[in-house]
């Protein structure tokens, strides 16, 4: 008897979107909480300044969370409980992580998730593991020019979590 393969999420859809203002990212990221639920899990990836947690501060704006959103660079990661009865937003900057999922496994993700949005900023390659089913969110803009604030998005959502989710009303 042969062993079944190993089971590999599959992409869900995906959608393209040009934001060209801090603002517009933050907006952005106010719509894309509407869409989440405790137990997401949202992979950013992008250059230095693409706008992360400029996402990620209108995620928590959207998810009406407790406490400035700002980047957890130097602590790692932040918890912002809900105010009002939904999930608390967990952000998180892998950035300084040199490891994969035996180095996150610190923060205890795994634990939070189920009852939280889980946001990972330069989590590729280093998360995938905790659940089939994620949002990855990648941000390009101009490399060295510090003025253009466009920014091409491509929003995927993998696994069967997102496979009926209408990502097309993230560009309205």
């Amino acid at each position: 008897m042969e062993a079944p393969a190993p089971h590999n999420p599959v992409e869900s859809g995906s959608v393209q979107i040009v934001v060209t203002s801090p603002e517009q990212m933050r907006e952005l990221g106010r719509r894309l909480a509407k869409l989440l639920r405790a137990g997401d899990l949202v992979m950013l990836s992008g250059e230095l300044g693409a706008g992360k947690t400029t996402l990620t501060r209108g995620l928590g704006e959207g998810l009406g969370v407790r406490g400035a959103v700002t980047s957890p660079t130097f602590v790692i990661a932040r918890v912002h409980p809900s105010l009002g009865g939904g999930p608390p937003l967990v952000h998180v900057d892998a950035y300084r992580l040199s490891g994969g999922l035996d180095e996150m496994e610190d923060l205890d993700l795994d634990v939070s998730l189920p009852e939280s949005v889980v946001v990972v900023e330069w989590g590729e390659g280093k998360v995938e593991e905790l659940t089939e089913d994620r949002l990855q969110v990648v941000i390009h803009r101009a490399v060295g020019d510090t003025t253009d604030e466009v920014r091409q998005m491509t929003i995927t959502g993998v696994g069967e979590r997102w496979a009926s989710a209408d990502l097309s009303v993230l560009a309205a």
